[in-house]
């Protein structure tokens, strides 16, 4: 049946049809325009200055003057200009942007979670601690640790958490050490997160089925290592099947093993990292447990580590009192401090809880097992079509490479561009670094077949272009409201903010 759709595919995902274009709402402005009516005033006019002194701020710039419709209609407009999750398929491998369900979005607009106040009283926030107590249980079992902190903000700063962990650890342990072990099959934040906690990087060679070399480990672990920092599955969506003894090696040296769990999405209910050795590992809610993460946020990034590390968690840590009620421990002398402000991205963890009980044990199962069948799927539909560099397993992403295409002079951007013009959001480009012309697809649990095969018709459609028509890829996308860009100048000069025409043009002279 599936061989049936590749052969017999009578419309694309994409469109042609009517685009408004927009103007910036400064160019829309017009003096005396007004968006609201207000009641006239029944309280004493009061005096900012006196009330604010220097504080008060007397002109408020250029402000834009419309309408209440003109304003409507312009953030409307920009607003079908995005692309988004529930627009349609978002293949980033790596980054998991899986759909958000709407129950989570319910859940976490109930007033009493969605509007407790950080500095309101432990009593009656019992049901707020509640959430933050049930969440930390339920992932210290998906991960098979013994304890968490829900405060970091995101992956990165959890990553950063769990190496301030390690540090103070070997500190307190009269033991500090020099360097941070880095596979160069993993996420790129690892990197800088080990050269901002103090440590020097030293990177870690894969082998040729993109697995850690355990040689290569064995000799550069040595008595100046801290820690290794594990991607697993790693960036090629390959499970470390020498998980166990990446651990060995690394504690017979005293050193310890961290893993990013960003790609946590294809072993959870599968595979407790902490029953393989693992000391410390950061989740992404935003990314296995389908919290939205576009634009920079929101996100959070829980640490989940072993008992040897529980001292020197963030404080607060959540305790449960005599009475049974619940309460946050700030007395912890050996702790690293805060790593955020109050107690993390709260909205967050509700969606989170939401969704593991709207699956429960057996659904949280079978989602990671749709995710490593829809990754397989792709793969095996493409292979041939693209290079696929690495031959092992994968799980919950695949790997091509643009080497068939660079014959034609066509680069991964090139086909990320044209992919646009399909209707679809691009995938990661040119990452990991270790496949050159990397492209990078992880389509999780949240594609039907249907679109799957509509993505897989535009990539084969996309190589037969490369082939027949290179100059189409060349100068993608065709379909857009803006064309290409030059990527360079807008990185190396971009523009800011926006200036009056008198005030470009006097800058320009």
């Amino acid at each position: 049946m599936a061989g049936e759709r590749d052969k017999n595919f009578e419309w694309c995902k994409s469109t042609t049809q009517v685009n408004q274009n927009e103007a910036l709402i400064f160019e829309k402005s017009s003096p005396g325009k007004k968006g609201y009516k207000l009641a006239p005033l029944d309280v004493p006019e009061v005096d900012a200055a006196k009330l604010l002194g220097n504080a008060a701020r007397a002109d408020l710039g250029n402000m834009p003057e419309v309408s209440e419709p003109e304003i409507i209609r312009h953030f409307t407009r920009l607003s079908t200009w995005n692309y988004a999750v529930d627009y349609g398929m978002y293949p980033l491998g790596s980054c998991t942007m899986k759909y958000n369900p709407r129950v989570n979005e319910a859940a976490a607009r109930i007033y009493e979670l969605a509007e407790a106040h950080p500095y309101q009283p432990e009593k009656i926030s019992q049901g707020v601690l509640r959430v933050m107590k049930t969440l930390s249980d339920v992932l210290i079992e998906i991960t098979g640790m013994d304890c968490i902190t829900l405060q970091p903000a995101a992956g990165a700063q959890g990553e950063l958490t769990g190496i301030l962990l390690v540090r103070r650890y070997l500190e307190k342990q009269g033991n500090p050490r020099k360097k941070i072990l880095i596979p160069d099959s993993a996420h790129g934040t690892n990197p800088a997160t080990a050269a901002i906690a103090g440590y020097a990087v030293e990177n870690l060679k894969s082998g040729s089925d993109g697995l850690v070399d355990l040689a290569a480990l064995e000799a550069q672990t040595t008595e100046d290592v801290a820690a290794l920092m594990l991607t697993n599955p790693n960036t090629l969506g390959v499970f470390e099947q020498n998980i166990r003894k990446i651990g060995e090696i690394l504690h017979s040296k005293g050193a310890l093993l961290y893993m990013d769990g960003a790609n946590m999405n294809a072993l959870c209910g599968k595979v407790q990292p902490g029953h393989n050795g693992v000391d410390v590992m950061h989740l992404n809610l935003h990314k296995t447990f389908s919290t939205p993460h576009g634009g920079g946020g929101p996100g959070s990034g829980p640490v989940a580590c072993k008992k040897i590390l529980e001292p020197y968690l963030p404080l607060p840590t959540i305790k449960t009192n005599e009475d049974g009620t619940l309460g946050l421990e700030y007395n912890r002398p050996e702790s690293i401090g805060r790593v955020k402000a109050f107690y993390g991205n709260f909205g967050m963890f509700v969606r989170a809880l939401a969704y593991i009980f709207a699956n429960g044990p057996d659904g949280l199962r079978e989602t990671t097992e749709d995710a490593v069948l829809n990754a397989n799927y792709i793969r095996k539909k493409l292979e041939g079509v693209y290079d696929l560099p690495y031959k092992a397993p994968t799980l919950h992403e695949v790997v091509f490479s643009d080497r068939l295409q660079t014959a034609h002079g066509v680069k991964t951007g090139d086909i990320a561009k044209r992919l646009i013009d399909y209707g679809f959001h691009p995938y990661t480009v040119s990452f990991p670094l270790i496949v050159h012309g990397a492209l990078m697809i992880e389509p999780t649990e949240s594609e039907s077949i249907e679109e799957m095969d509509l993505f897989i018709h535009a990539m084969k459609q996309i190589a037969e272009e490369a082939a027949d028509t290179p100059e189409l890829l060349l100068d993608a996308p065709h379909t857009t409201r803006i064309g290409r860009l030059d990527e360079v100048s807008a990185a190396r000069k971009p523009i800011l903010r926006w200036k009056k025409p008198a005030e470009a043009k006097k800058a320009a002279e």
